[in-house]
């Protein structure tokens, strides 16, 4: 029985990739997060989707590599996007990889794990990208037992033009309604389970590729209908183009649903909205927010921004911040743009300099810092619901929860005091103090 360590990067896609491969090879060994303390088998599950990702990935790697060289691991793996962007490259540079895997070829791990003692190196790139889990697939879940994420569909069609996601994962596909139904009904047999995040590239377009139309708000009733103990479904990733009425209704209407949406627009300027080929416009943006907002009291709204994309001026950045200004969103992540090979926004003129990007990063992130704090304070001395996700150590009294506009790893926590509280419980907690992104509160 051999020891596999799992090193995890990239956002909950790649993470639920790790736990495919590490389900597939429980049969082969035990699973450990823990590499300092010696594997036999050590894998990193690499991402590229830009620059900043793919300098953590290899750093990781080359932390992974000195492992290996001072005996605590045995064999170095490397799968996920990284390989898939540099094929033969990465395995002919690092010598210290035994294996090299794409994204669509680690459901071959357990074949090739066997075959690492005869020490002969191998990798394996297809081109053909096709891979797409389902419910028969083994998993071993890296979250707490109370949540986990599903991912409905795999890869991207949209094209965006600073985007590399098609190159890396392939073209969108979706799974059927009937698996992602029965993985849920399988995740929550224990009992445990009280929070599914549905991911995918674009989870708005989930079935427009198998059954000819967009059939998410049919995953959705059918997910919720489900008598399994789950309390929150949580929608991530979706894409302002591609809502309808009968999605908006269907969250409205359906008490599992998070009143929570991913909703990454990434500019308002319509110049750069048709730079991006993001396939709308401000107006139709705009339209979507206050329909949210009208159709769906109390929704959280949080939303992803690139600042510093090319032909950016001066005038497009402040209509940008006039509008989140205006707009006020509950939760938001701002990037920098990232120059990637081989996509068509890197070809474009007027690429905005470093300095400038990093000036813009910092004005809008100061902007939504004071939006946040006053949201928040909008919230001292009410009462509201959290679920706990995990204790303070050394204080059996203290907790860190979230609320349901609040997503796992991303978004806020609400630090919580009370007694007899358990991970994975719900209760009511009246906030006494407010952060900039956080909150501080008491179980009622």
């Amino acid at each position: 029985m051999l020891k596999i360590g799992i090193i995890s990067l990239g956002c909950p896609r790649n993470l639920l990739d790790s736990e495919i491969m590490a389900g597939s090879l429980k049969k082969c060994g035990t699973i450990t997060t823990d590499i300092e303390k010696g594997v036999d088998v050590c894998i990193v599950n690499t991402c590229a989707f830009v620059e900043s990702a793919r300098k953590e990935s290899v750093d990781t790697i080359l932390e992974a590599a000195h492992l290996k060289k001072s005996g605590k691991i045995k064999h170095l793996v490397i799968c996920g996007c990284l390989p898939q962007l540099y094929k033969e490259k990465l395995f002919k540079e690092l010598e210290e990889a035994d294996l090299i895997l794409g994204t669509s070829d680690f459901p071959k791990l357990p074949d090739f794990i066997k075959g690492l003692k005869s020490g002969k190196r191998s990798w394996e790139v297809s081109n053909h990208l096709d891979y797409l889990y389902d419910d028969k697939s083994t998993r071993f879940l890296f979250t707490p037992q109370h949540y986990a994420y599903v991912k409905v569909s795999e890869g991207c069609s949209n094209f965006c033009s600073y985007c590399i996601i098609s190159r890396l994962r392939g073209a969108f596909r979706s799974r059927s309604v009937k698996s992602v139904v029965e993985e849920i009904k399988c995740l929550a047999k224990g009992g445990k389970l009280k929070e599914v995040n549905l991911i995918g590239q674009d989870t708005t377009l989930f079935g427009i590729d198998r059954y000819g139309k967009i059939v998410f708000p049919v995953l959705l009733r059918r997910v919720c209908g489900l008598e399994n103990g789950v309390r929150w479904i949580r929608i991530l990733y979706t894409h302002p183009a591609h809502y309808n009425d009968e999605l908006i209704h269907t969250i409205r209407d359906e008490g599992k649903i998070c009143k929570y949406l991913d909703l990454p627009i990434q500019h308002i300027s319509d110049d750069i909205l048709k730079r991006m080929n993001r396939r709308t416009t401000r107006k139709n943006i705009v339209d979507l927010i206050e329909k949210l907002r009208k159709s769906i009291p109390g929704i959280v709204l949080r939303t992803s921004i690139i600042v510093g994309f090319p032909g950016e001026s001066d005038k497009n950045f402040k209509e940008l911040l006039e509008f989140l200004r205006q707009t006020r969103f509950e939760r938001l992540g701002a990037f920098i743009y990232s120059r990637e090979e081989g996509t068509r926004a890197a070809s474009f003129k007027d690429q905005v300099p470093d300095k400038v990007k990093k000036e813009r990063l910092d004005g809008l992130m100061k902007l939504q810092q004071r939006i946040s704090s006053d949201i928040n304070r909008s919230l001292l001395g009410k009462t509201v619901e959290v679920m706990i996700d995990e204790k303070v150590e050394d204080d059996k009294d203290k907790f860190l929860g979230r609320t349901e506009g609040d997503a796992p790893e991303v978004d806020g926590i609400v630090y919580v005091s009370g007694k007899g509280l358990k991970i994975g419980d719900f209760c009511k907690v009246k906030i006494d103090d407010t952060l900039e992104y956080d909150l501080v509160g008491h179980k009622v």
